[in-house]
């Protein structure tokens, strides 16, 4: 019992901890990232968006998409018009103000440079 009260406060500032960690780490997610042509909007409410120059497409006619993250863990579902939306899982390797790197499920790497 005396062990259980002496755990308690730390398993208490760990779970703090970590709850503020995600919203910051969501925080620094939010905008919009650049890899060559390909951009990335990740909005607040957890809708997103992505397009790419290269093939002539704006952001205007943009795939959209809704994002979720979990630690590092980072979950993007496309929206589709005929088909279910399947969702792609991506581990974050970096995330700060002006860098975002991920990797997807069979390791393939993707950086990004935030612009606004």
């Amino acid at each position: 019992m005396r062990n259980l009260v002496r755990l308690l406060p730390i398993l208490l500032i760990t779970l703090i901890v970590h709850s503020c960690q995600s919203e910051e780490d969501q925080s620094l997610l939010i905008g919009t990232w650049k890899s060559s042509a390909v951009y990335q909007e990740f909005k607040a409410d957890g809708n997103g968006s992505t397009w790419d120059v290269a093939e002539d497409v704006s952001k205007d006619e943009a795939q959209t998409f809704k994002w979720t993250l979990e630690g590092n863990e980072l979950m993007i579902m496309h929206n589709q018009e005929m088909t279910r939306a399947i969702p792609k899982n991506y581990t974050i390797t970096k995330l700060t103000a002006t860098d975002l790197q991920y990797r997807d499920d069979l390791g393939k790497e993707y950086s990004f440079k935030k612009v606004n």
